[in-house]
């Protein structure tokens, strides 16, 4: 034997907003598309990516803290509206299917 196990280890990513490190699986990732944010639940879209908890505080607090451009490395503000959409669809799918 090797030594090594056969568990693997579950990536972690930091979301941008609350900067607490989380499994990435459980964080939303975030895509530049033109000037705006877009999220990528299924995580394929090429290009960098930054990370945030589905949550409406994060993504408030990564706007607040001008998170996105410096993480995305894009110059200025970018639009974020389509990714607030997503987010308060899917806390408002969650809620429901508690």
């Amino acid at each position: 034997m090797s030594g090594r196990t056969r568990v693997r280890a579950c990536p972690e990513r930091t979301c941008v907003g609350c900067r607490e490190r989380a499994a990435k699986a459980d964080l939303l990732r975030i895509v530049l598309i033109k000037d705006a944010c877009a999220p990528d639940p299924r995580g394929t879209l090429p290009g960098r990516g930054a990370y945030v908890h589905p949550a409406q505080i994060c993504l408030d607090q990564a706007v607040r803290r001008r998170a996105f451009p410096r993480a995305l490395r894009a110059p200025g503000p970018l639009d974020t509206k389509a990714l607030r959409r997503y987010v308060e669809q899917t806390t408002v799918a969650d809620q429901a299917t508690r």
